[in-house]
């Protein structure tokens, strides 16, 4: 107990929890939005570009993460295509920032997210959302009362094993966030340095609230799930 008291005095681990939790709640809202607009949009058949959309959220799930991090590095880097007008235009720095954290996070998780939304919606909206079609209803009345109630336990699910994958991300985040202590290290980040430094009482004890943490989110998402 002193020793886990102790790392957790430490500001450089009160800093990477900070950092964590703020991410992760940031990536939570942002993967309910783009996971049930992605997986609905995906769950519809015919429309140009769909293959390519699918493509792009299925790679993080194959494409190993250290290159999937550097290609989002040359894209928004400051001299990517992205990256210089976003400082150009808006002054945003997303390398090595509190913006490459939370994109690393999001593209690591988000098909986890989409893709459990989606195989729900494909087994529900044909004989529902026809159904409700007859009786009048609007699409926005059909996603949001018709079809959203009988995805719940699903959109739950792929939430919890989406923020879980973010979480634990490194590779990604090493890449866009980089690893500037006080800054942009998250709780992951933090454990693969305290192994790189031989530390492994620290890198235990660290794991094991990343682990708690983790766990306690699945069980409350998982919960809501099934209210």
């Amino acid at each position: 107990m002193n020793a886990l008291l102790a790392v957790l005095a430490e500001p450089a681990v009160t800093q990477a929890l900070r950092l964590s939790a703020e991410v992760a709640l940031a990536t939570l809202v942002l993967q309910l939005v783009a996971g049930l607009g992605l997986g609905y949009a995906l769950s519809q058949r015919r429309w140009f570009g769909r293959g390519l959309v699918d493509t792009m959220v299925t790679l993080p799930l194959v494409f190993p993460p250290v290159a999937t991090g550097f290609v989002l590095l040359m894209v928004l880097g400051r001299r990517g295509p992205v990256g210089s007008w976003l400082g150009e235009q808006w002054a945003i720095e997303v390398v090595f920032s509190f913006w490459g954290v939370l994109i690393a996070s999001l593209i690591a998780g988000l098909p986890l997210v989409v893709k459990p939304v989606q195989s729900a919606l494909e087994s529900v909206s044909g004989r529902l959302g026809e159904a409700a079609r007859v009786l009048g209803k609007t699409e926005l009345e059909i996603f949001l009362r018709v079809l959203l109630p009988n995805i719940r336990g699903a959109l739950a699910a792929g939430l919890a094993l989406g923020l879980g994958r973010s979480l634990g991300e490194v590779g990604i985040t090493l890449m866009l966030g980089g690893n500037v202590v006080g800054r942009t290290t998250t709780m992951s980040l933090e454990i693969f340095n305290a192994v790189s430094g031989g530390e492994f009482e620290r890198a235990a004890v660290l794991s094991l609230v990343l682990g708690v943490v983790s766990l306690g989110l699945f069980a409350a998402l998982k919960r809501l799930g099934a209210v």
